[in-house]
């Protein structure tokens, strides 16, 4: 799992101090109340005296790991205590194998990427309870299957592409001038005979390099197909970059209670622009990788935490997917659903890809 800075390490604690931060942090997500020392004696599993645990809680407290709510005796775990508990205190077990075929039913390759994607999101949000996400890829990532050209009027163009995952766009061209049906045709038949089964970007280059090595009778071809591959195969990603799902989970969340910060986050979930900005930064990741409040950058998700993962197929990185919510949240349970969630959708994909 990929993480952020540290300051502070487990090990530069006792085993009494780590087993009392590890239980104090358990008991906090699980009941959602300030800790305080009786509960602990009573939970921890150490023999030792609520007065001794006193004092350790104030060590802990004075280096940050811990604070006070100020109406409280207890206390309650600060970003950097959530931090180190995941680092270093968290045992974390691979999902049951029921879960992971609950996934794997929800995610059939014959739904196609957009149904898979759609999917996605709402399976990581009602697993976790949470908001679940999930960056779109670029189509131009995508290898293309086959192209068509219908002549709309004298210089529009209806380009129908049909991707190697199944998925078909139409778009719309207006041209620097008329074409006739068989021109379009001849265009046609060259990128579907040289170039199906090479991603959209690969072939806009290689086009652009044949043309201008090229003088010859198939002049004529060649900038045709320039000139489609610069419209059809540069245009067209999908509208929404990231797919969330169960935004109104958050309303029933204790620890986001007030209005003014869900407030925050419904409008930066509206925008998208800072979390598309923030999960594109995690795709080069290996595996798991995890906010916790401040850490992401992202002022309305200052009290939350983001758990993200890549996805892809054919060992190439697509997007990234991922949960929001508290950061009172069962982290044993969000990060291996996360995880495996990536791992079901890339052979998902690769599956979908494989049966074209």
């Amino acid at each position: 799992m990929s993480r952020s800075a540290r300051p502070f390490d487990a090990f530069h604690l006792d085993s009494r101090a780590r087993g009392l931060l590890r239980a104090l942090i358990a008991q906090y997500i699980r009941d959602g109340e300030p800790v305080g020392s009786r509960t602990l004696a009573k939970h921890a599993g150490l023999d030792i005296s609520p007065a001794t645990i006193r004092n350790v809680m104030a060590d802990l407290e004075d280096i940050g790991l811990v604070s006070t709510p100020h109406t409280s005796a207890g206390r309650v775990p600060t970003a950097q205590g959530y931090r180190l508990f995941v680092d270093s205190l968290l045992q974390v077990k691979p999902l049951e194998n029921v879960e992971i075929e609950r996934l794997r039913q929800g995610l059939q390759p014959e739904l196609g990427t957009q149904g898979l994607l759609s999917n996605v999101s709402e399976l990581l949000s009602a697993a976790t309870h949470f908001v679940g996400m999930v960056t779109v890829p670029r189509r131009e990532q995508f290898a293309f299957r086959h192209i068509d050209f219908v002549p709309l009027d004298a210089r529009r163009v209806l380009v129908i592409l049909v991707f190697t995952d199944n998925e078909v766009q139409n778009r719309i061209l207006t041209m620097r001038r008329p074409y006739t049906a068989s021109e379009l045709e001849q265009t046609a038949n060259y990128l579907n005979s040289h170039f199906a089964g090479r991603a959209l970007g690969e072939v806009r280059a290689q086009l652009l390099r044949e043309l201008k090595e090229t003088r010859s009778a198939m002049d004529g071809i060649l900038s045709a197909a320039v000139e489609v591959a610069e419209g059809a195969f540069g245009l067209g990603d999908s509208a929404e970059d990231v797919l969330v799902a169960g935004q109104t989970r958050l309303m029933g969340v204790q620890d986001l209670s007030d209005l003014d910060r869900l407030r925050e986050l419904f409008d930066a979930f509206a925008r998208k622009r800072e979390l598309l900005q923030l999960l594109e930064g995690c795709a080069s990741a290996q595996g798991v990788r995890l906010f916790i409040g401040e850490e992401s950058g992202v002022a309305p998700f200052g009290g939350c935490s983001l758990v993200t993962a890549p996805y892809g197929a054919d060992g190439k990185v697509l997007g990234v997917l991922g949960v929001i919510g508290p950061t009172r949240m069962a982290y044993e349970r969000v990060i291996p659903m996360v995880q495996a969630t990536a791992d079901v959708l890339g052979a998902a994909l690769n599956r979908a890809q494989q049966a074209q």
